[in-house]
């Protein structure tokens, strides 16, 4: 047995240095599948962030596509996502520098396909028109506001790209029939954001690619959330509705929409970022999900006949989900292991890791494992974190001494934690800190109604659940009470502050690019989020 050192918590010596930390992960995202290669976007610390498209096959492995020089990223929404799209081992980007979308075909340079003074996002390659169909955003008319609209960019003559659809603040998921005869999508308006209200148009395309009879067929009623809309092979239409609280997947008919699997569970995520995909079809009967409850994220088949629903494997975390015939592909983190882009047998059900985004090995004897907590907060609510206890194998504090407790408060704020391994927090927990990951209300996962509970309450709500999250844990004589810590980014900065300026709750606090003038942030952030404070404050 390895001897124990006796020594305060908080002082302990780790092997998770703050080295380790600075080296960075690369950022993995997007996942795309074309024929038998699967693509992934992944962003390099050790090349300036610059965000380089991956192109794997069994036979080849992994191997860059997009050269030294360009970094496929788009601004659109300023978050991006969407940023690149395949078809028959043609890949079409958005360069972030230029923002113009260029084209890059085997074995040749990119080409630019469009002008400058536009951005360009979340698109689909309609092969049988040789064009592209994406979302664009019109920056050429400075001191306004940028114009989104859907339009149609020849893949061959390029351009700014044809107008099918305008008239909307913002657009998503243009996405066409397995025949190309039709065409979906989402938009939405001002004052809303994607996570509060959304409508799903569906339209018919004729031959000559102009879109007729466009028509609003779900949402629309300002209190609906839909994401997602993807045509099935048998061209039936899909999305993920949270009309009953939490977003399910459902199949549109003319007549009505019919749910599918219900469950109290998340099969849909908040829309920060374009592209953002759940679920899949491994053909017309079966579609593979993701779904989210009580803090962790199953990957399942569904039966779409008999609505069985088969868990497949269970994550920390899951996103970028994309399905094939025999498999899904998606991006993946577990407690103990880094988020890496997993290919998932449908068959055994076995996960095969292809890109991880760490190459750091920790043991796992200094890994403290994330437990799901719920604890009352105020106004009778319930609030959501995960505790990680202190661990480290060669240490042990003095007997009747508790862990101070370090309360994380996440961005968005309508985001949320998950479990997946953390080193930021097992740099902490390894030196004998408690650390409270804090799943607030209003964070994603819990359902519609939780989410709206930070309406007009943020600075509040949240920092009532930071503090109330601690108090349980101390209460529960897990934690000393008197040495509380808080910290959070963003969003999160500015519930950071506020729990320091409204409360005694904390010892001290850290804000990393925080919120600090509410009103500042009205008047200068983009058109995204400009009016995400109509709903917070």
């Amino acid at each position: 047995m390895t001897h124990r050192h006796v020594a305060p918590y908080g002082s302990w010596r780790s092997p998770i240095t703050a080295a380790m930390l600075a080296q960075g992960n690369i950022s993995l995202n997007e996942v795309i599948l074309d024929g038998d290669a699967i693509y992934w976007a992944e962003a390099r610390p050790t090349e300036g962030g610059r965000t380089v498209v991956v192109r794997w096959t069994a036979a080849t492995g992994a191997a860059d596509v997009t050269p030294p020089g360009f970094n496929a990223r788009t601004r659109v929404h300023e978050y991006g996502g969407g940023a690149y799209w395949v078809a028959a081992a043609v890949v079409y980007f958005a360069n972030f520098g230029d923002q113009i979308v260029y084209r890059q075909a085997p074995g040749e340079a990119p080409a630019p396909l469009t002008p400058p003074g536009y951005r360009y996002a979340d698109g689909v390659v309609d092969r049988a028109r040789n064009r592209i169909i994406c979302v664009r955003e019109d920056h050429t008319a400075p001191g306004h506001e940028a114009v989104n609209t859907l339009v149609a960019i020849d893949c061959a003559a390029g351009g700014a790209g044809e107008v099918l659809a305008a008239g909307y603040d913002f657009y998503s998921t243009p996405r066409l029939s397995p025949d190309g005869t039709q065409i979906s999508w989402l938009a939405w308006r001002h004052p809303n954001m994607p996570w509060t209200a959304t409508e799903l148009w569906l339209a018919d395309v004729a031959p000559d690619g102009r879109l007729h009879n466009a028509r609003c067929i779900e949402g629309g009623l300002g209190s609906e959330s839909i994401f997602q809309p993807t045509w099935a092979p048998d061209g039936q239409l899909y999305f993920v509705s949270d009309r009953t609280d939490w977003w399910n997947l459902y199949r549109w008919t003319p007549d009505g929409a019919e749910a599918k699997a219900p469950l109290d569970a998340e099969f849909g995520v908040p829309q920060w970022g374009l592209a953002m995909t759940t679920y899949g079809f491994a053909d017309a009967d079966t579609a593979v999900c993701a779904y989210t409850r009580e803090g962790s994220t199953t990957v399942a088949r569904l039966d779409l006949v008999g609505g069985r629903l088969t868990p497949l494997y269970t994550f920390a975390t899951v996103r970028a989900l994309q399905v094939h015939a025999g498999y899904a592909a998606f991006i993946a983190g577990t407690p103990t292991e880094s988020t890496a882009v997993v290919r998932l047998d449908l068959a055994d059900g076995a996960p095969h890791v292809l890109r991880s985004a760490s190459t750091l090995e920790v043991d796992v004897a200094f890994v403290s494992l994330p437990e799901v907590i719920s604890f009352p907060t105020g106004d009778g609510a319930t609030a959501h974190a995960f505790y990680y206890a202190p661990r480290n194998p060669h240490y042990r504090a003095p007997a009747g001494e508790l862990p101070p407790l370090i309360v994380r408060s996440h961005g968005g704020p309508t985001a949320a934690v998950n479990g997946a391994l953390n080193l930021e927090i097992q740099f902490w927990t390894s030196r004998g800190f408690g650390v409270l990951d804090v799943n607030y209300r209003g964070s994603t996962g819990y359902g519609r109604r939780y989410r709206e509970l930070l309406n007009g309450q943020w600075g509040i709500a949240d920092v009532e659940d930071c503090i109330a999250g601690a108090r349980w844990l101390a209460g529960q004589g897990r934690i000393d009470g008197d040495r509380l810590l808080i910290r959070g980014g963003s969003a999160g900065g500015y519930t950071t502050l506020m729990a320091l300026v409204s409360s005694d709750a904390f010892a001290a606090g850290a804000s990393y690019y925080g919120v600090s003038n509410v009103e500042a942030l009205a008047l200068e952030t983009h058109k995204f989020e400009s009016r995400y404070l109509d709903w917070l404050i």
